[in-house]
């Protein structure tokens, strides 16, 4: 099982990367903006989201950290815009660490599939605290 960190910006995703990649000495990975994901009718890019960063990530001392901007309508608090990634191979267990944290708490998206993970999913606990959750697959 892995942990990584997941940091969203409000439009301003890029800059903060690029610094603290520059900070870190660290390079930057995948980066994805909005107008580059799959084509999903059931979801629609506005053109003000199109350029802003849908995904990256940059090794910090040994920690994935994951970035992305805020789509348009989406609130952001600057401070509570840091979730723990909890990351995994075993589908079962994921299931499991969602399902305790989400009593008493809110669910902000069911377990699923999604272009990146055959299982992700969010929760804010009763604690205030957003997880995500993503399967990963065992690599040899």
């Amino acid at each position: 099982m892995g942990f990584s960190l997941f940091i969203n910006f409000n439009g301003n995703c890029k800059d903060a990367v690029d610094f603290y990649a520059r900070v870190f000495k660290a390079n930057v990975e995948g980066m994805m903006t909005f107008d580059q994901m799959p084509p999903d009718p059931a979801y629609t890019v506005a053109d003000e989201d199109k350029a802003k960063v849908m995904y990256c990530s940059v090794a910090i001392c040994g920690m994935n950290v994951m970035f992305s901007d805020v789509p348009s309508g989406m609130e952001l608090t600057v401070g509570d815009n840091i979730s723990p990634v909890l990351i995994s191979t075993d589908k079962d267990e994921i299931r499991r660490m969602y399902r305790e944290l989400k009593e008493g708490g809110h669910v902000n998206m069911e377990l699923q599939k999604t272009f990146w993970s055959e299982l992700y999913g969010m929760v804010t606990d009763q604690f205030g605290i957003s997880w995500q959750f993503s399967y990963e697959e065992e690599t040899a």
